[in-house]
């Protein structure tokens, strides 16, 4: 275990390592992340902060997650900057475990996310949210946090988060944070880092059709969806283009389709690739 320099917190890279630094905890706040944190992990922590006498960051590239074509080999890692971020935000512990410690053997019993699951997201990345769960169902087991903070960004996560706890009668309130915007407006993400500076410029189509969306809700769910759509078919034709994966107005208890004469919130998710990167937004639409 790495001790706290004056202002940083405790490294753990073993359970045992991790019970020893919370030994004397109190309100445990946790923040599960894959590390390469940026401006919308901060804000999770500091949402931590504000609600826990300790908190606790992870920083694991869970490959359960990951499929055959995706980007785990290459996926940012770099713990020495991660931990300074951390201590910058009061961040108490981060928990850095090896995969050889998360899954020392294969893993036969995973958390099935259920029909939930398999849409939008997990239609687009098969086992993906098994393996969301399967990690974060682990980390709750070895933190014992007494509430996980989720970005909002990952909605389709952070619904299926809250049913597991749910389902499973888990002891975790699950806390969302605010999606968190770059200045121009793209989604806080890891993978912003892969564009280009044409690549963010066609990628900006994005939240651009969210916000027409949003604007169309008091025509209606068709309406939005229409709003949305003329956007991203005009950023398909872009230089590089925008290539739709999908496009949905959701209900935000079961992430099935809203139907045309929905009431209430629903949330508008897009997902896209911009040259070789897959980004995800979405928001909230009331209707």
């Amino acid at each position: 275990m790495t001790p706290p320099t004056q202002h940083g917190p405790v490294v753990a890279r073993t359970p045992e390592e991790l019970r020893a630094a919370l030994a004397d905890a109190d309100g445990v706040g946790l923040v599960p992340t894959m590390g390469s944190l940026h401006s919308g992990h901060r804000s999770l922590m500091r949402l931590a902060r504000g609600r826990a006498g300790t908190v606790v960051v992870s920083v694991f590239v869970n490959p359960l997650q990951f499929g055959p074509d995706e980007d785990f080999e290459h996926y940012p890692r770099d713990l020495g900057a991660d931990t300074r971020v951390c201590a910058e935000e009061g961040v108490d512990v981060v928990f850095a475990p090896e995969t050889q410690t998360m899954y020392p053997a294969p893993q036969m019993v995973t958390v099935d996310a259920g029909t939930m699951g398999e849409r939008l997201e997990g239609a687009s990345r098969p086992g993906h949210f098994t393996g969301v769960l399967t990690v974060v169902a682990k980390l709750f087991h070895l933190v014992r946090p007494d509430f996980a903070v989720f970005g909002e960004k990952d909605a389709q996560q952070i619904a299926l988060v809250r049913r597991m706890v749910t389902d499973l009668n888990l002891p975790v309130e699950i806390v969302g944070a605010p999606l968190s915007r770059d200045p121009d407006g793209l989604a806080s993400s890891s993978r912003n880092a892969y564009l280009s500076e044409q690549e963010r410029t066609s990628a900006l189509a994005l939240s651009r059709a969210l916000t027409a969306g949003r604007e169309a809700a008091p025509g209606g769910a068709e309406d939005v969806r229409a709003a949305s759509r003329k956007v991203l078919d005009e950023a398909a034709a872009a230089d590089p283009p925008v290539r739709l994966d999908y496009l949905a107005l959701v209900d935000p208890a079961t992430f099935g389709e809203a139907s045309a004469d929905h009431r209430g919130e629903a949330v508008l998710a897009v997902a896209a690739r911009v040259g070789g990167t897959r980004l995800i937004d979405n928001t909230a639409v009331p209707l």
